[in-house]
């Protein structure tokens, strides 16, 4: 059965660039989401066990994402995908619950190593 991922970011081509990132012949469903509110909604309807999350989004950001995952007590992998590089952003959005930060631009060297920590790819 196919892992259901999510992609949120508010830039189509940030998106389009994370997809193609993915490891050829991983048995995924992908669905997007261009912000925060759209994120929570797609992981209600089950799209979202892994969700590769952009922090800088207008509304709701990531950080709100992490917060409100949290206080739900909702479990799915997150991986912030951000060009935010401070040290700050990525401590706070450990602490509040992503498994990893990958700096933009992804490439597929930066995220098969954890997805392959983490079991969700082999």
């Amino acid at each position: 059965m196919a892992l259901p991922i999510l992609v949120c970011d508010d830039s189509t081509l940030a998106r389009k660039l994370l997809i193609r990132s993915l490891p050829a012949g991983w048995d995924v469903t992908i669905s997007e989401a261009t912000n925060g509110v759209e994120a929570i909604a797609a992981y209600h309807e089950g799209r979202a066990s892994v969700m590769f999350l952009d922090l800088t989004m207008p509304g709701m950001t990531g950080f709100d994402v992490l917060d409100q995952l949290r206080r739900e007590d909702l479990n799915t992998f997150v991986i912030i995908v951000s060009a935010d590089i401070q040290q700050g952003a990525r401590e706070r959005a450990l602490e509040s619950g992503a498994i990893a930060f990958v700096d933009k631009p992804v490439s597929p060297e930066k995220l098969l190593p954890i997805l392959k920590e983490y079991g969700l790819y082999e």
